[in-house]
């Protein structure tokens, strides 16, 4: 035989579940979302990717032979790829 906190307990349960089903996602308005604002398109969509250079792969692979990682990572490939472009810059003679 069931007590009543444990009747009540049930009929609460039994309550979200049946409930659950108004809080779920209604038809779409009849009014559509203009179509410019409603898909903008994704960041990488944007920005299409560069070919990298090859002192900008060169610099990686100093990089990856060093073991360096994360913030170091970054300063090491702007310094180097800075001094390769400075080398680049020089007249050679």
């Amino acid at each position: 035989m069931m007590t009543l906190s444990s009747r009540a307990t049930a009929a609460a349960f039994a309550s979200l579940f049946l409930i659950s089903s108004a809080f779920a996602q209604t038809a779409t308005p009849a009014t559509p979302a203009p179509a410019a604002k409603a898909a903008p398109a994704a960041p990488a969509e944007k920005k299409a990717e560069k070919p990298r250079s090859a002192a900008s792969l060169e610099c990686s692979k100093e990089a990856d032979a060093k073991d360096v990682h994360g913030k170091e990572r970054k300063k090491f490939m702007s310094e180097c790829k800075k001094a390769a472009k400075d080398a680049a810059a020089k007249p050679k003679s």
